[in-house]
């Protein structure tokens, strides 16, 4: 075996070669603890946090969205969709395509509706839903509308309310003969107007709607029944001391007020004939005790619900240019007289925004009667309108594309 001669020493082979080795293997040791292990550790570390972050974002921490609100576009032009619609994926979108591609920018969703349900999830006092719809992304649905530019308007009906009549009888319109909850010739019953704990739930649905995305709260249904035996009915909430008229306006301040602590816009659907009539005809409905207190008043001048040889139209359905610009007529010189009355300068825009028909009832609604309540409209020197149709069926053809 050789020698070998090191810094004045003779080492052997071997042993050279063993202390190379343990030289070697030190090295080794300490380039892993200085470098090599802080990596393992933070790479590893970093696979954890990446993984409890995901962890995190999919099972922990829900999906924020965010509460915006559309300016009401001027000229507006909706159409009415139902809570049961606005739940049914395919359908919505249809209507929503609708409005993209036509004329319109706006719709009504309903948030109650004759049924009394609320449309969307909520902690309010209800019956179980029997009828009506439940619309499961309500909210998620209104921000994909405002993503494509779409105003959107919330519908209350307000007074005829089947679900909370059955909640609080107390609050119900009553029968005179017997005591009993009260009911029209469709078997629905309505809220005593003048119950003001109802009130109260109004304007908290409202608020809620409003702090969910609704741009708009329309009400429906303000008024007392007037279909049924009205001659059986009892009003246990100070009519009698208190006529309709009055106690609706009450009503109608009492939203006003309470209402513009939000920046909401309210506005209101009346009879068609309030327009014309002078009289409450019994439901409490005056059309200048309405004006004060919305933003816009929507009176549904639909042809069809107008009397026989109203006007001497033998049938005022198939007249419905002449209806719509008569009755528009109507309302926009009492808005003029009113504003006279209370100083407001004549050049303030008109809030009249009517319901147009865009279903068949006493004539066959296609595209030429559809458009000709709308140039009516505009003729009288309105530009806003909104179409009903119960069915959510509305005629493409009357609406001029985009």
């Amino acid at each position: 075996m050789a020698n070998y001669l090191l810094k004045g020493k003779i080492y052997s082979m071997s042993k050279l070669r063993g202390s190379v080795i343990l030289v070697l293997l030190a090295g080794f040791i300490f380039f892993f603890f200085v470098f090599g292990l802080p990596y393992f550790l933070k790479a590893n570390y970093r696979a954890s946090l990446t993984t409890n972050s995901n962890d995190l974002a999919t099972s922990t921490i829900p999906r924020v969205i965010p509460v915006t609100h559309l300016k009401t576009p001027e000229p507006l032009k909706a159409l009415y969709m139902t809570a049961c619609v606005a739940g049914t994926p395919s359908w919505r979108t249809s209507l929503k395509k609708l409005i993209e591609t036509t004329e319109l920018n706006a719709v009504v969703i309903d948030i109650k509706d004759y049924t009394g349900v609320v449309s969307f999830q909520n902690n309010f006092p209800q019956m179980s839903v029997e009828r009506g719809c439940v619309v499961s992304d309500m909210r998620e649905f209104v921000v994909e509308l405002h993503e494509a530019n779409i105003y959107v308007i919330g519908r209350i009906s307000v007074f005829q309310d089947p679900s909370y009549t059955k909640l609080f009888p107390e609050l119900a319109v009553k029968k005179k003969s017997d005591g009993t909850v009260w009911k029209d010739y469709k078997g629905l019953s309505f809220i005593d107007v003048g119950a003001k704990p109802y009130w109260d739930y109004i304007l908290e649905l409202s608020k809620t709607s409003y702090e969910m995305g609704f741009d708009e709260i329309n009400y429906d249904y303000v008024r007392y029944p007037s279909d049924g035996n009205m001659q059986d009915t009892h009003y246990t909430w100070a009519v009698g001391t208190t006529t309709k008229p009055e106690m609706l306006k009450n009503f109608f301040k009492y939203l006003h007020d309470e209402m513009r602590k939000t920046d909401a816009k309210l506005s209101v659907d009346l009879f068609g004939m309030t327009t014309t009539v002078l009289v409450d005809m019994n439901i409490g409905q005056i059309l200048e005790n309405a004006l004060p207190y919305f933003d816009y008043i929507s009176p549904m001048v639909y042809p069809s619900h107008y009397p026989k040889t109203w006007n001497s139209f033998a049938n005022p359905a198939d007249h419905p240019y002449e209806i719509i610009k008569i009755s528009m007529s109507g309302a926009l010189e009492r808005e003029e007289a009113w504003r006279l009355s209370e100083g407001l300068a004549t050049t303030t825009a008109s809030k009249m925004r009517p319901w147009l028909q865009d279903f068949n009832l006493g004539a066959t609604y296609g595209p030429d009667k559809v458009r000709a309540q709308i140039q009516a409209t505009y003729d009288v020197g309105l530009t806003s309108w909104m179409l009903w149709n119960a069915g959510n069926k509305y005629t493409k053809d009357a609406l001029l594309s985009e």
